[in-house]
């Protein structure tokens, strides 16, 4: 299930807010700029479907969205505990950045959570299947998995560079364990 927990950045252990209602988490959320759906698809997919499967499955959708972004391009994420390499990306995805354009994602299969820092704050955001989410660029924020990821979610680009991180060497990620 969805959910949002908000914290002060200095008190990880003391959720402010801890809600599952998809529309308190999209106020709460768009009060900081990050858009939050809940889309009701009619595709079914699998798991094991492809990259190109995905795409095209989601083709309609992604148009509209990548036109009301102004987004370039459009490309498939997955991750499980197979991947050799899950545990080096969680820990790329773990350290706090920003990117220049907005992060754009929505869930197919699995889950993960979004963490945003935005002015004192700590917006924990746990996106599953059939969520989409949207942190504006500039917005320092971080992913997690957890230790045995599983999700595949479709990626929006406005650059065609794809996923370019600016680290910004804080280290709050590692006082606020998500998953």
């Amino acid at each position: 299930m969805s959910g949002l927990k908000i914290f002060s950045d200095a008190r990880p252990e003391a959720p402010i807010i801890t809600t599952t209602d998809a529309d308190v988490i999209a106020k709460e959320l768009s009060a900081i700029g990050v858009q939050f759906e809940r889309w009701h698809s009619p595709v079914t997919l699998t798991p094991e479907d492809s990259a190109e499967v995905i795409l095209e499955a989601y083709k309609p959708y992604l148009d509209e969205l990548m036109g009301a972004k102004g987004a370039g391009s459009a490309d498939v994420i997955k991750l499980t505990p197979e991947n050799p390499h899950a545990a080096t990306l969680r820990q790329k995805f773990l350290a706090e950045h920003i990117h220049t354009e907005d992060e754009i994602r929505f869930f197919v299969h699995g889950s993960g959570h979004f963490v945003m820092h935005v002015e004192g704050r700590v917006y924990d955001a746990h996106c599953e299947a059939g969520d989409l989410i949207s942190v504006p660029a500039n917005t320092r924020h971080w992913f997690d998995a957890g230790e045995t990821p599983f999700f595949t979610a479709l990626r929006v680009f406005t650059d065609t560079s794809g996923w370019v991180a600016h680290f910004t060497g804080d280290t709050i990620s590692e006082r606020f364990p998500v998953a």
